[in-house]
């Protein structure tokens, strides 16, 4: 039985932050009253769907008492016993625990590991592998710092991607990607094997992280370009020092006022995650039980050209569709981590295992 006075009280907490921004609530609470009406939305629907096929179901009952519509009433009562099963388990999922931060927006980080050149030109496929998945979704795909390698690979990539749950879904990509193949450095045909790591950080409001001036030094330096080439003559290029943290954050993509704002935004969204993580130890078992950890340490996936295969280590997927995927077709890689890790906060949620 699903428990109804759970479900009660989400339904009232939505009515309450409905008349609240409709009142115009107070601006400091305006954001996180609106991201918690944006969760909790498709949870209603789900209450109402399931409450509904109980309402259809009782209604349906009731025309047993009568001769003339009995047969029809079991009809009806059998195609209605057969919906439920998936309006529940629907509303199961909807139940689930969420990640605060799924709504948000994301920072994708990207950068080469082990394998020199290649290991740079692998980081730049997987930034063209991410933008041309954002753009079949649809989202906002924004570079906010590109270092290039002398043969066009990516030394770091910082991009925002904003759009209808960007993070919820992208947060599964966090971790060690690996390349096996034939690079194009290589004159006698060898497969090399190189990594590139991806972190995918939730995007952070100043609500959400307040950076004292005083925790932080602004430096503005020349941009650079491949090779260490001067792009132009202007100190366009901003580096920040987080102070208690060591962090340091760059941005040369545009004027000197962007690059501030790019590099603030990033630094949110690193320190931010290091609130998550301090938050997660807490609950370290449950998070090694889930696929997405964000570790990135932690290999994750293999992408072997020659045989046009790529492997998720975590589920133990495997497709042969590797030109798709590094097309952006990541649906069906994506599609089944979600549902291995809502298997196990299920699993967890009913005691099983």
């Amino acid at each position: 039985m699903l428990p109804e006075d759970r479900l009660d009280q989400i339904l009232q907490r939505f009515e309450f932050l409905e008349a609240a921004l409709a009142q115009g609530a107070d601006p400091a609470q305006i954001v996180r009253f609106s991201r918690e009406y944006s969760e909790l939305k498709p949870v209603v629907a789900q209450i109402a769907a399931w409450r509904q096929g109980q309402a259809d179901l009782a209604e349906a009952a009731g025309w047993l008492a009568d001769p003339e519509m009995r047969a029809l009433a079991a009809e009806e009562i059998a195609r209605l016993k057969a919906g439920m099963p998936a309006l529940e388990e629907g509303l199961r999922l909807a139940l689930l625990p969420r990640d605060a931060a799924d709504a948000r927006p994301a920072i994708l980080e990207i950068r080469p590991g082990t394998g020199g050149e290649e290991a740079a030109l692998f980081a730049g496929d997987l930034l063209r592998m991410y933008q041309r998945h954002a753009e079949a979704q649809g989202w906002g795909f924004e570079v906010m710092a590109l270092t290039e390698s002398e043969l066009g690979g990516v030394r770091e990539a910082v991009v925002r991607i904003v759009g209808e749950g960007v993070f919820a879904r992208l947060k599964y990509e966090s971790g060690v990607h690996r390349v096996q193949r034939v690079p194009e450095t290589e004159a006698g045909g060898r497969i090399h094997t190189s990594a590139a790591t991806v972190a995918v950080l939730p995007e952070a409001d100043e609500v959400d992280i307040d950076i004292p001036a005083s925790d932080i030094r602004i430096d503005t330096m020349r941009a650079s370009g491949a090779g260490g080439q001067h792009v132009n003559t202007t100190d366009s290029a901003v580096r920040i020092t987080h102070l208690p943290t060591g962090i340091v954050v760059t941005s040369s993509e545009k004027s000197q006022h962007q690059n501030r704002a790019n590099a603030l935004a990033v630094l949110r969204a690193r320190l931010y995650e290091i609130e998550r993580d301090r938050a997660a130890t807490e609950r370290a078992a449950d998070r090694r039980a889930q696929v997405g950890s964000g570790d990135r340490s932690e290999r994750i996936r293999t992408y072997n050209f020659p045989q046009g295969r790529m492997t998720d280590h975590r589920i133990n997927l495997t497709l042969y569709a590797l030109g798709q995927i590094m097309e952006g077709d990541l649906g069906a890689v994506i599609d089944a981590l979600v549902a291995h890790d809502q298997a196990a906060k299920l699993a967890q949620m009913e005691g099983v295992g």
